[in-house]
């Protein structure tokens, strides 16, 4: 379990709020806190006050894979195939190790063709894959995505769920601006003005928000 208390930093503040395996998405407006939220859970920022533990352990402590929502600030390297590599090579996993696990994180998301590429030949969309290969490569514990679909059409983002779903992550969270992403979730959360103001499965949370800009229309209502 991902538990939450006392959470303040920012504008951002949550009572309390328990996040169970499974993949857990959050929506609501710019600046809602969404962002802000998605540091927390993945260590880059620190609470002001409160705590958040993943299963009794800190973000800190625990891995997790990051992908921002602007992939130029995820990348580190020039290459695509030292950018995949680099949290393997920072763990000091053996150089065959590495070749073979950057091989499956690669051919699991269908980006293989871009190995021997440099990373600035890339479109956004392909460097988000990348960075999505870098963040999977290491088989972390928890993923945490960024509006990482905001740069791929809809066959990429259909891909990538089932990529992400069966990756092994025990807690995926992430945020998206796409409601017919946001309804394949085990949970949802909409964030408005730094609190939470609705939480459950998609269908509880998208039936109090029917007629806004929060619901799915193209995969069908939510009853």
């Amino acid at each position: 379990m991902i538990t939450i208390e006392s959470l303040q930093y920012r504008n951002l503040a949550i009572d309390a709020l328990t996040i169970k395996p499974g993949i857990t998405t959050i929506i609501g407006a710019n600046g809602s806190g969404k962002t802000t939220f998605l540091k927390l859970c993945a260590g880059i920022a620190v609470p002001d006050s409160g705590t958040i533990l993943i299963d009794n352990v800190s973000p800190r402590e625990t891995e997790i894979g990051w992908v921002n929502e602007f992939p130029d600030r995820n990348i580190l390297f020039v290459n695509v195939i030292d950018e995949i590599a680099s949290p393997l090579r920072f763990r000091h996993v053996s150089c065959d190790k590495i070749d073979q696990m950057v091989k499956v994180s690669a051919d699991a998301l269908g980006i293989s063709y871009l190995l021997n590429r440099k990373i600035h030949e890339l479109s956004g969309g392909e460097k988000v894959l990348v960075s999505l290969a870098a963040a999977l490569v290491h088989r972390p514990m928890m993923l945490v995505l960024d509006e990482y679909d905001s740069h791929l059409d809809a066959r990429w983002s259909d891909m990538i769920g089932q990529v992400i779903r069966t990756s092994g992550a025990e807690y995926i969270i992430r945020c998206t601006q796409q409601m017919d992403t946001a309804i394949d979730s085990d949970y949802l959360l909409f964030f408005y003005s730094g609190r939470i103001l609705y939480q459950g499965t998609p269908e509880r949370v998208f039936s109090f928000l029917k007629g806004t800009a929060y619901y799915p229309f193209l995969r069908g209502s939510c009853q």
